[in-house]
């Protein structure tokens, strides 16, 4: 049974950081991934990473966001800089192994697993 388990979530003014971080546990697949929601919106892709390597960003958070893995331990990172009260959401990783790194997108019917999520609030 895959168990994905974030944490890191919290609140934060403009322009703060925050570093969020989903246990993976021994999963091993190769695409993994980190969404979000806010209230009232439709959950959306921010980022994902093929293979520990290829990194794919939604527009309005490149730059400020960088997605990692520590392949040792087996946790997903998303290292989030310079955040804007828009980015509050409920932020969820997921995983899933795809065939080539061009199907690893921040897309949601691309993941399998999911974690239960940690929230980040961001005031202005």
């Amino acid at each position: 049974q895959v168990h994905l388990l974030e944490s890191g979530g919290g609140s934060v003014q403009a322009g703060g950081s925050l570093r969020l971080a989903c246990s993976v546990n021994t999963y091993r697949g190769n695409c993994l991934g980190w969404f979000r929601q806010a209230p009232g919106k439709e959950r959306e892709g921010v980022a994902t990473i093929f293979s520990s390597i290829l990194t794919n960003y939604r527009d309005d958070v490149k730059g400020r966001f960088t997605i990692s893995k520590d392949s040792t331990e087996n946790i997903l990172y998303l290292q989030m800089n310079d955040l804007k009260p828009e980015d509050t959401a409920m932020y969820y990783c997921a995983a899933d192994s795809v065939a080539t790194w061009d199907l690893c997108r921040p897309r949601e019917d691309q993941f399998r697993y999911w974690g239960q999520g940690t929230q980040v609030t961001v005031s202005s």
